[in-house]
């Protein structure tokens, strides 16, 4: 059984058409990451994606993630515990990395192959989530 750490994570019941908003945004991210040829844009989209992966699956499990410092490792940790996939945890967090890097220090852009790769990782992840 999953622990959800009550100071990260509170619990709250969804409706279902909550839960398939989150979805429908994750998907919508995960599109404009495969319909573009900026590899920033596919790179922050694949990640955006990814973590709106996270709470809509937490959602269904009937939590949400407190938004405070660190909640993304939180929401990765828990996709990668939901999944069953401790690679998730660790390319999530690699990426998330790297978006801190662009996003706090501007020292981070990413190229062609490593945005494809990102990009692939993420789709795979809906895939094994069998959204």
């Amino acid at each position: 059984m999953i622990n959800f750490e009550s100071q990260h994570f509170q619990k709250l019941t969804f409706q279902e058409k909550q839960i398939s908003q989150f979805l429908l945004s994750a998907r919508h991210d995960l599109k404009i990451a495969k319909e573009s040829d900026v590899p920033d844009v596919v790179f922050k989209f694949s990640y955006d994606a990814l973590i709106k992966l996270g709470i809509m699956l937490i959602a269904r499990k009937g939590y949400k993630v407190r938004s405070k410092a660190g909640h993304h490792i939180k929401i990765l940790e828990k996709l990668s515990q939901l999944l069953k996939d401790e690679d998730i945890l660790v390319l999530g967090n690699k990426m998330r990395q790297e978006r801190n890097v662009n996003l706090y220090d501007g020292g981070f852009f990413v190229g062609e192959k490593d945005s494809l790769e990102y990009f692939e990782f993420v789709k795979s992840t809906f895939k094994k989530a069998r959204i």
